[in-house]
Parts: C-alpha cells; structure tokens; sequence
C-alpha cells in the first residue's frame, strides 16, 4: 500500500506533534463565488468577493461583488462545507457590507461619473435577501464600519478621483466626506443621517479630502484613513473631527523597487515614501494599526501602529515584506509600484490574544500579527489566500477567520474569486511548507520547476519567470518547514545566464548538475541541456539535434534524470511528428553523443490538455508526473505514473518509437484537496531521497496570477 504524508507542517501533520503545538490558524475550507451564480452564468461572467462581514450568530457570510452588481451570501453553518445561499441585485456596484442584527448594510455606488458621484446605503435581510429599505448618500461610498454596540454605521464618502483626469492627482471636485448613519434596530435612520466634513485638514489636496476605510471603537470613535491626502482623521463620539494628523512618511531600504527584469534583487532605497494607508483598525480604545498600501504617490509596503493623538508607536518598514519574500509570495512585476501591497485588515480577539490581520493584496497573504502590545507587534503566521484578498472578516465565537479574494481569472482560464475559511485551532501551522528564513540572507524565491538529490539535500531551479535570475536552491528537508539554505545562482563567465527557462535539474554524481531548458524559439529561448558545475556555472551547453528541433512546438523538456552515462528528458507536450496522445521522453547519451527517444501514451481529458512535467528515476523505474493544465473544480489528472526502466530503450529520432508501459502509482489531488483552498495547477517537482521517499514541489508561477502558494511534501512507500 503506498503511504502519503505531508511534511510536518502541513495540513496532514501527524498528531504527535498537534499534541504539543500552541493555537494556529489553519485553513479549512473555500467557497467559489459561482457556486452562487445562476446556472451558466458562471461560464461567461466575471465575479468577485471583495468586503465580507459575518452574521451576528457567525453562521452566514455576506460579501459584495462588484462586478456582478450583486452581493454574495454562503452557509457556513458546517465551515468545512460552505453553501450558496445566492446572490442579491443591489442596483449599482456594491463596495462594503457591514452586519447589524439580521441586517447587512450595503453601501452601492450608482455613480453615473467621477464629476456626478452618486450611492446609497440598502438594509437587506440577511436570510431572505429582501431589500427593506435604502438610503441616499449624495456621493460615492467606499467603506464602512458599524458601531461595536449596533448603534451607528460609519460609511466613507470617497467621490473618488479619475486618474484619467488632467494629471490624475486630488484635488478633483467633488470632495469627500464622512457619513454618520443611526441604527435603530439594525436599520438606519436616514433622516438622522450626519454628514461630517473632512476638508481643510490635510496638507495634500485639503480641498479633496478621499476617505477610504472607516472603523470604530468602543467608545464610538471613527479612524478615517484619507488614502491619497496621506492622512488620518478622527472623530469623536459626538461627530466632531477630536483630532488629524499626517500619516508620515518612511525610508525604505533594501527593496525591489524594479520592474519587468525577471529577478529578486533586495538592494534599492525609497527616501520619504509617504505611507497613503488604506485598511484600519483599532486595537484598543487609544490605538490603531494601518495598512500603508499607497495609491497616488507612496504605499510603505507595510504597517503602522498610531496612537490616536497622531503618535507612532510601531513601524513595519520592510519586515512584512521580507516575511513574505521568504515564503516564495513576493509579486516581482509590482516592485517598482506598491511591492507586496498591504491593504484589507481587521483587529481582533481570540482567546486572550489580540491579533491584527493584514491582507497582501499583490502577496495573496495574510498575516497575523499578535498586537497585544500596540508598541511590539508580534508575527505570529502567515496565511495562504486566494489571488488578491480585499476582505477579511474575523469570527472569534466560533474560532474563525475568513478572507475575500477578489480576483477572478475567468478570461485566462485560471482560478476563480474564492471566500478562504481557517479555523484557529490547537494544531501546528499547516503553511508554510517551504520558506528561505533563517537562512543567510534573504533569499528571495518563486516558480520552482524541478526537483533532483544530492548528498542529503535536494535541490531545485526556477523557471524562466525569473529570467534574469536562474537559480538552483539547497532546500533542507530536515527542517519544519523545510528550508531553503542557499540560492546558487546559474552563471555564464561569472554573470546570470540569460535566455534559459529551467524546467528540470538532476546531480550529475560529481557534485554539478544537469539542467533542462524548456525552449521557445518565438522568445528566442533554445531548447537545450545545460552543465553546470557546484557553483552554478555552465561548463558545457547541448543542443538537441535538427531532428529534433524540426517538429518544435511551444512546450518542451519538463525533467530531467540521469542514468547511468544516459540523460532522459520529458516532453511536456506532442511535437508535430508525435501521434496525437503520445508525448516523447527524450535520451542523450554523454559519452556517444547519441540522441534517442520513446513515446509516452498520455491520459485523456475532455478540458484544457494533458502533458508530463517531470522526470525521476529509483531503482529500477522511471517515475513521471502526469498531470491537466486544469485549477480547482475542473481539475481531473495529477498523479503519478510508474514505467519499467527496462522498457527505456530509445530508438534513433526519426524511426518509429518503442511504446512504454505505465503504471498510474498515486494520486495528487486528495492531497491538494487537503490543503482547504482550491486545487493547484503546477506539480512541476519529484525526486527521491536517499531513504527511497519521493518529495514534490508545485510551481508557484512567481505570484502572477497566482495565489502564490507553494506546496511542498513527501510520499513514503512510493
């Protein structure tokens, strides 16, 4: 029977060690938002989950959609299987929702310009989704907050900015303001409605105050971030501004603030980058915590802790950032915008614990910081989301915690906008499973495509998203999680080697390796075999032969392993000479020079297509990873698939292949399944240890359209 066992920290972790752990979030579940679509409607039309909120009694979640127009409700009665409950037209685009009673307060922009800004405020029965009653708000909301006693809800006023306009900078009338709404048993009250002016406060653009994210305190105090102006406003209880200050400004150093160069390179400075916060929350009656995201002409790339009198009691600086660089989530194409992007947060508490999460939006994190002591946060986890969290929404009754993530990649065939559940419970932390902390330095990582071992450790390489850097990482797997030691980086005469998209790599015995590029001729990125030493640099650069290179398509080696004096490649696809199902697995013998083949006989699958992406060999078998190009529901083939290493007896390229046979030995998607979010497309690693136990790695593609998650672990009895 073959045996499957995350590594230690994951999902699966043996409860030998969830005996001594202390309290984690883990997450339990997710929710595909067109599971509340109508039937079809998923097919062609874009959704989203971006603000979330909770019932009262924590058993439903309401989140808008704006792209849909609509708000979103889900079951969640049982969190390990969240149901639809459906969708609810709100007659313009949805941009919060706050739960007061049996009530979900909406805010809806029905704005017909940026220069006409218009909305309103909607009650909608939470459980039959009537809608009982509207306000006006005579502008365009962004966000808002309840009163922690039910007695009021704040909504920012935002009348937005065109950045299409002259130069796209505030001030751009109308203004902003701040909307104070009572509540009378969950429904508001609008002829009570309190408008509360924010201009004249700050320095940028005082005519054009912005507000962007509303809370409130105990005490009925109102923290209104004012993004573009970079400043901060609070309110008192009586609806008076009790006091305003500038957010500041922070130096940053050691930053990726590069675009578009394919590398992670931690080395540049950004003097007096002003903070823009976008999400806030209090802490405690006296301080409150900002996600400094920026917008027009900053974002800190972190987190502040204010006192309410303006103080700053913490700074983040790059520390979130780097947290989330070592655990392969750092967006290298927003370097030279916002970095990994904080936004979304909520404060709240477990327990006797106070915890602050802070949504990467760009990261597709969240983390979790223990605010305990407003002056010394403490990081206490990292979260893995879904593409771009906006929302987050704690429900500490039932020890949960869910996020909205808002992205939705319906035109590129990728994942779909999902609600992401954990559950803070007495068990180790299930993610990461990799990460580059405590290692020398920060090692920034992503998009790891092939596995191979050496000497006790394994080692990896990532693909030609870096194409800049080419790397092979030394991961101990020792450790929990396992971790990555050193990053070697792939030279040629001592300089990053250019045109290369790794997709495989395997010990050559004599501590180098051998590596395969997948080719593309239209990029001009060549297919080739390439040599390199233990430091990384290419000794030696093979070209497969015209042959070969005659039938080029778009996907080539995926894998490689060596054998003997005999190098074996997976072809990820079918070349023009190969029958429609088979795909080539590719030989080249070091010492004759000679090139051979055999052909492959792929699965079937009625979406997307089917390929190999990679190769391994223990003992006397060859192992491959067979797998869809398919995400989440759609998902139907990632295994792994078992050839006799006798029938790898090639024939020269051009003559009619030998047929190997395959046995289909495991399985991936329990596993990936076990992970609560929705099933990964990339497997793209497998070797074997010295013990005879596989290890498997899944491509990351950098974050770019990504979540970012990279799942590591080991299968015994293979």
């Amino acid at each position: 029977m073959i045996l499957t066992r995350l590594c230690l920290t994951s999902a699966l972790a043996l409860s030998a060690h969830a005996a001594a752990a202390e309290m984690n979030f883990n997450r339990i579940a997710s929710f595909a938002t067109v599971l509340n679509m109508a039937d079809g409607e998923d097919l062609v039309r874009e959704s989203s989950a971006e603000i979330i909120a909770a019932s009262g009694d924590g058993m439903t979640l309401v989140y808008t959609d704006s792209p849909l127009g609509v708000i979103g409700r889900i079951d969640i009665s049982d969190p390990r299987a969240p149901k639809p409950l459906g969708n609810v037209d709100m007659g313009g685009e949805p941009t919060a929702v706050s739960v007061v009673g049996s009530n979900a307060l909406v805010a809806v922009n029905t704005s017909e310009s940026y220069t006409a800004p218009s909305g309103k405020l909607a009650a909608v029965d939470l459980a039959s989704g009537m809608i009982k009653g509207e306000c006006d708000f005579g502008g365009q909301p962004d966000s808002t907050a309840a009163a922690p006693d039910g007695s009021f809800l704040a909504i920012a006023i935002e009348n937005e900015r065109d950045e299409d306009a002259g130069d796209g900078r505030v001030g751009q009338a109308p203004e902003g303001w701040l909307v104070k709404m009572p509540l009378v048993d969950g429904m508001p009250d609008c002829g009570a409605m309190q408008k509360i002016a924010m201009t004249g406060l700050a320095e940028i653009a005082p005519e054009d105050p912005e507000p962007e994210f509303v809370d409130v305190n105990a005490a009925g105090e109102i923290a209104v971030t004012l993004q573009e102006n970079n400043h901060i406003v609070v309110v008192g209880a009586d609806g008076t501004v009790s006091t305003h200050f500038s957010a500041g400004a922070v130096d940053l150093t050691g930053i990726d603030a590069t675009d578009e160069r394919g590398a992670l390179i931690f080395t540049e400075t950004q003097q007096g980058r002003l903070r823009e916060p976008d999400g806030l929350g209090w802490i405690d009656a006296d301080h409150f915590i900002t996600a400094n995201e920026g917008d027009m002409d900053g974002g800190s790339r972190g987190f502040t802790v204010f006192a309410k009198d303006g103080t700053v009691v913490y700074e983040s600086g790059t520390s979130l950032e780097y947290e989330i660089v070592q655990i392969g989530h750092y967006p290298d194409k927003r370097s030279d915008a916002k970095g990994a992007e904080p936004e979304g947060m909520e404060v709240a508490r477990f327990g006797d614990m106070t915890y602050a999460f802070i949504l990467s939006e760009r990261g597709s994190v969240a983390a979790v910081y223990d605010v305990s002591n407003p002056a010394s946060p403490k990081l206490k986890q990292l979260l893995p989301s879904g593409i771009a969290p906006e929302g987050v929404v704690a429900i500490p009754a039932r020890n949960l915690l869910v996020t909205a993530n808002e992205a939705d990649l319906i035109e590129d065939g990728g994942a779909r906008a999902h609600v992401m559940i954990y559950e803070y419970q007495d068990a180790p932390a299930a993610y990461p499973q990799l990460t580059s902390a405590g290692s020398d330095g920060l090692i920034g990582w992503g998009a790891l495509s092939g596995l191979t071992e050496a000497d006790g450790k394994l080692y990896a390489v990532n693909d030609g998203f870096y194409g800049y850097q080419p790397t092979i990482f030394e991961v101990d797997p020792t450790q929990t999680p396992a971790r990555i030691t050193r990053a070697i980086p792939v030279t040629r005469a001592g300089q990053p080697a250019q045109k290369l998209d790794l997709e495989g790599i395997a010990a050559d015995g004599d501590g180098g390796f051998w590596l395969a590029s997948e080719g593309r001729t239209d990029r001009l990125v060549p297919h080739a075999i390439y040599h390199v030493n233990g430091e990384g640099e290419i000794e030696e650069e093979i070209a497969p032969p015209a042959e070969l290179l005659a039938q080029e398509q778009r996907f080539g080696f995926e894998g490689i392993a060596k054998i003997g004096n005999r190098l074996w490649m997976a072809v990820q696809r079918e070349w023009g000479d190969d029958p429609k199902g088979m795909v080539k697995l590719v030989s080249y013998d070091i010492e004759s020079k000679e090139w051979g083949a055999v052909h492959y006989p792929l699965d079937t699958v009625e979406t997307g297509w089917i390929g190999l992406s990679e190769i391994a060999i223990k003992g006397d078998s060859v192992y491959v990873i067979e797998r869809d190009n398919q995400i989440g529901a759609a998902t139907a083939i990632k295994k792994i698939a078992r050839i006799p290493l006798s029938d790898l007896e090639p024939a020269p390229l051009g003559a009619e292949l030998p047929v190997v046979n395959k046995e289909v030995v495991h399985d991936f998607i329990p596993v990936l399944t076990a992970q609560g979010g929705y099933v990964t497309d990339k497997i793209e690693g497998l070797t074997f240890d010295a013990a005879g136990d596989a290890w498997v790695v899944t491509d990351n593609d950098g974050v770019d359209d990504s979540s970012g998650e990279t799942f590591f672990w080991k299968i015994e009895g293979l």
